[in-house]
């Protein structure tokens, strides 16, 4: 059973950094695209951004483009996300995900094509 476990959640002051980090369990996570998703109070989830199985490849939402850096370690089958200069229209519950078609050549921004989330962190700015 496939597990991914989130954390590195809290609450940050406007222009801070927070560092979230995916751990996966009960299976290897090098072929598999994965991905960075946001549900804020009262909407719908979306993504935020993904990574290709060998890291070459990356998406992000325009909002967070050069602020948050998403990466992985395949040796420790982890994934991150550096969130730089947060605004507080980032806080939000914000989830991992895992696309388990194995060697995609680009990662999805689809929340369809995921097949495996976690619980979710909860990321919150103030202003």
């Amino acid at each position: 059973q496939v597990q991914l476990v989130e954390s590195g959640g809290g609450l940050v002051q406007a222009g801070g950094s927070l560092r979230l980090s995916c751990a996966a369990s009960g299976h290897i996570i090098v072929y598999w695209s994965m991905g960075w998703f946001r549900q804020a109070p009262g909407k719908e989830r979306d993504f935020v951004a993904s990574i290709s199985w060998n890291g070459g490849i990356t998406y992000y939402v325009d909002s967070v483009k050069e602020r948050f850096t998403i990466s992985r370690d395949n040796a420790k089958n982890t994934v991150y996300l550096q969130m730089n200069r947060l605004k507080p229209e980032d806080t939000a519950v914000y989830y991992c995900a895992a696309d388990n078609r194995p060697l995609q050549p680009r990662p999805t921004m689809s929340s369809a094509d995921m097949d495996y989330w976690g619980e979710g962190t909860l990321v919150t700015v103030s202003s």
